[in-house]
């Protein structure tokens, strides 16, 4: 009885693509996440979400990354509207984001990996762009607030990203590990602000990105997976909401193994992970991590700690 309890709690930690799910989700998956390819339209994307719900024994966070514009997974089936930056400039910010979160809504989707709490201040960044409100992060605050409210207001889960922040950022994270050498008090000043202020309004939920920050790390490490990051966020920042991971088959982390990767991730206070294959090889690599739990108890404890988290935030979103 205790195996199969504990079990749950580590597929918990779970968000992955919407394919071959069945086994996962009568073992207490803990979300699916949907890309462009799975929305074709209205219907049969609707009707594949109630049946996600109808074979899942703990429900799911139903996820998707929609910000508007360059990032956007409903293309298939509606016109793209503005980049979060454009959108914030041309003051329809709040109006997009009541749409999309309504749209979300509809759907049946209740976790939304948005918005950017980047700062975008390097010019050549290849990844973030129009994808952040501003270079300056009082505006990036400003639209953080905006998105937000829109995704409550209509019963959607936001989630700021790419904690400490992508913005400087002058390779993709999709592709390698990018390195931001910045000292602490610049990062807390510019781009670690918009996380803080966040926090500050009791955010539901951070993403954790695939960077190296120098200011937490001397020796290569991304902040997913750094005790140094996330225990910043979680002791210096305060923060005590569920902490997930940006996708886990990005460049940026693939280096580590991914066991080995999951393993760092729970251990520097991580609380779920994002794998948008949902293949037989993840699937194993949960299982893997679950008899490796079971026989650790510093993992089992930390475990349980995420899963407190997660529970209250389901709980609260009444899923």
């Amino acid at each position: 009885m205790y195996d199969c309890f504990m079990e749950k709690l580590v597929y918990q930690m779970f968000i992955l693509g919407c394919q071959n799910l069945d086994n996962a989700l009568a073992k207490g998956l803990g979300g699916v996440i949907f890309f462009t390819k799975d929305i074709t339209d209205e219907k049969s994307f609707i009707d594949l979400i109630k049946d996600i719900n109808s074979k899942a024994i703990i429900p799911p966070f139903l996820s998707i990354d929609q910000e508007g514009g360059r990032v956007e997974r409903t293309e298939n089936i509606r016109p793209k509207r503005l980049s979060a930056r454009y959108a914030y400039k041309e003051g329809i910010l709040k109006s997009q984001s009541e749409e999309i979160s309504h749209e979300l809504s509809e759907y049946g989707i209740n976790l939304n990996f948005a918005p950017c709490a980047d700062v975008n201040t390097n010019p050549n960044n290849p990844i973030i762009g129009e994808r952040s409100f501003s270079d300056n992060p009082d505006e990036v605050i400003r639209g953080i607030k905006i998105f937000v409210e829109a995704s409550r207001k209509f019963g959607v889960i936001p989630c700021v990203k790419h904690f400490p922040g992508h913005g400087d950022a002058d390779k993709d994270s999709h592709l390698t590990l990018p390195v931001i050498d910045l000292p602490i008090d610049e990062m807390e000043a510019t781009h670690i602000k918009p996380f803080k202020s966040a926090i500050d309004d009791n955010i539901e939920m951070i993403m954790a990105a695939h960077l190296h920050c120098t200011c937490f790390d001397k020796q290569t490490m991304p902040a997913s997976l750094s005790k140094n990051a996330i225990g910043y966020l979680r002791n210096t920042l305060c923060y005590d909401g569920v902490v997930i991971s940006d996708d886990m088959v990005m460049k940026g982390v693939q280096d580590y193994g991914r066991l080995e990767a999951c393993i760092m991730g729970i251990n520097a206070g991580l609380d779920m992970f994002i794998f948008r294959d949902s293949d037989d090889k993840t699937l194993e690599l949960i299982e893997k991590l679950y008899k490796i739990v079971e026989k650790d108890t510093v993992l089992r404890q930390k475990v349980l700690k995420s899963n407190e988290r997660i529970s209250r935030l389901k709980h609260k979103y009444f899923l």
